[in-house]
């Protein structure tokens, strides 16, 4: 399984903190192939260059099913770059969208969208979310979901059911393992 990780456009050191925050746990950098976009300022917006950068680090390997996590920004470029993963044949296994606030998500794999409060993942899922989503309660200021989701409490909801009830408060970064770990066995 390979997780790409498509970052907004801040401050590199804050993708740094996201990723211990999240793999600082049950599931390691050596037991999935992570990736990184290392785009710069507006290239995180580009499908075509995270496509690139995705066939360039797995030698044009169309066998790997991946899982995009993404933050912001990162969610215009990301979500582009799995409906294009998918036309040349790839397998998008998830896709999860961080604060992706006014970003249209849909797809043929599963989506879920995690807000930093209420607002935007009530105003952002009329764009369309998966099942099994996640926004922060008491809400946290933007950047703070992404550089410590290990801190940020929320809720974890399941749309189908509608946005109540919550099926469980826990952090971000215990919500994503979550997630991670059932499509890793899966």
């Amino acid at each position: 399984m390979s997780i790409i990780i498509c970052p907004g456009i801040h401050d590199r050191t804050f993708t740094q903190s996201f990723i211990s925050g999240l793999f600082d746990g049950l599931i390691g950098e050596n037991q999935a192939n992570i990736l990184v976009f290392p785009g710069k300022d507006f290239l995180n917006l580009s499908a075509l260059h995270i496509l690139e950068f995705l066939r360039h680090r797995l030698n044009n390997s169309l066998e790997s099913p991946l899982i995009f996590i993404s933050f912001s920004a990162g969610v215009v470029g990301a979500i582009g770059a799995a409906h294009l993963w998918q036309l040349l044949g790839g397998r998008v296994k998830a896709f999860i969208a961080i604060d992706g606030w006014g970003v249209p998500l849909q797809g043929n794999f599963p989506i879920h969208r995690m807000s930093h409060d209420y607002f935007t993942h009530w105003s952002s899922s009329l764009l369309g979310s998966g099942q099994n989503n996640f926004y922060a309660e008491p809400g946290v200021d933007h950047m703070s979901i992404w550089r410590s989701p290990e801190t940020v409490q929320g809720w974890w909801v399941d749309s189908s059911i509608g946005i109540f009830p919550p099926k469980g408060h826990l952090s971000a970064a215990a919500f994503l393992r979550m997630l991670l770990e059932r499509y890793e066995a899966n």
